[in-house]
């Protein structure tokens, strides 16, 4: 978990003192071993997350606080087995004088998701397959001003204000390459089911996470603890195909497609991918997931070391190299 950028702005290098505004994601109320109170934060701005406390808290004196708040805080930077963390000293809302720029404060994709979505909603409109075109632009209208927005996950790849547009459109980018390098040899493949595969692999993240107006994910539904994007996923296809009278047999694909997007059970498909455009969809979504996780580590270490290790790619260390960037004087 890295240091927020917006703190490390405001951080002094002598003593390690931080000050800034921020987002709350997450907030606990715990108690330590003497039994006092105090508030376990996961903070966020633009650049990350960082977890941080407040230790001897009462209501009386520094108020209450909640999932999608912006506040302000003071405090200092310390390692805890070997992760940092934020010691509050000093806490308080945003008040409505404040000059806080929020692009700072929410992490957010380097895109317009709205863009995005009109591109991605134009290019299904022009599958050689008419069924799904309208299952896919059915999908894409019903849930418009959700899937503009909406992060692809809570934490790990995407967790950011559009980055399911984000995740979604750079899938599509790397589908369309696959497709120009293996359709000349597999004229069988079909580049409309890889499409409408990618497009709507995620669709039901739209369900599976509670959402606030900044565009940031505090929860999962209980839908999507109980049930989960992949599963909800399906339903939504399925529902979609039976109003638009879709056939049996590419609803029955498609629902395959997102029953095996991660690719394995112990990723959370129930079923592995079953044909080859099911597989390109799961190749390339954990593809796009790795790729980004990687450069979001190695973005906080400097060149020619290490970072912590990745729990959600096998605990592993990844090496900052440096081959091949560009230097600017």
């Amino acid at each position: 978990m890295g240091r927020m950028n917006l703190l490390s702005n405001c951080i002094n290098h002598a003593t390690g003192a931080v000050e800034g505004f921020c987002l709350v994601k997450s907030v606990q109320v715990k108690s330590n071993v003497k039994g006092a109170d105090y508030l376990d934060f996961i903070l966020a701005d633009a650049g990350g997350e960082i977890n941080a406390k407040l230790w001897d808290y009462s209501t009386a004196t520094h108020g209450l606080y909640s999932m999608g708040d912006i506040i302000k805080v003071r405090g200092t930077i310390n390692l805890w087995k070997d992760i940092e963390q934020l010691k509050i000293d000093r806490i308080r809302h945003k008040r409505d004088e404040d000059d806080v720029d929020m692009s700072a404060i929410v992490p957010s994709a380097p895109v317009d998701g709205e863009e995005l979505y009109r591109s991605i909603y134009e290019f299904a409109g022009g599958f050689a397959d008419p069924e799904l075109a309208r299952l896919t632009q059915y999908l894409l209208r019903t849930r418009k001003d959700a899937i503009a927005c909406y992060p692809a996950a809570l934490k790990l790849h995407h967790a950011q204000r559009c980055g399911l547009m984000f995740h979604t459109s750079t899938m599509l980018d790397v589908a369309k390459k696959v497709v120009e390098v293996y359709k000349p040899l597999y004229p069988e493949l079909s580049s409309d089911l890889v499409y409408c595969g990618i497009i709507l692999h995620d669709i039901a993240k739209t369900e599976e996470l509670v959402v606030g107006e900044l565009g940031v994910a505090t929860a999962y539904s209980t839908r999507g603890q109980l049930i989960g994007h992949i599963s909800m996923g399906v339903s939504m296809v399925e529902q979609a195909a039976a109003e638009l009278q879709i056939s049996e047999e590419l609803t029955t694909l498609i629902s395959h497609i997102l029953l095996s997007h991660h690719g394995q059970p112990d990723f959370g498909s129930p079923k592995f991918p079953m044909f080859p455009e099911a597989e390109i969809v799961s190749d390339i979504d954990m593809l796009d997931a790795r790729m980004y996780e990687m450069f979001d580590a190695l973005g906080a270490v400097k060149i020619g070391d290490f970072t912590e290790r990745q729990w959600a790619m096998d605990n592993r260390q990844l090496y900052r190299h440096g081959h091949g960037v560009v230097e600017t004087t």
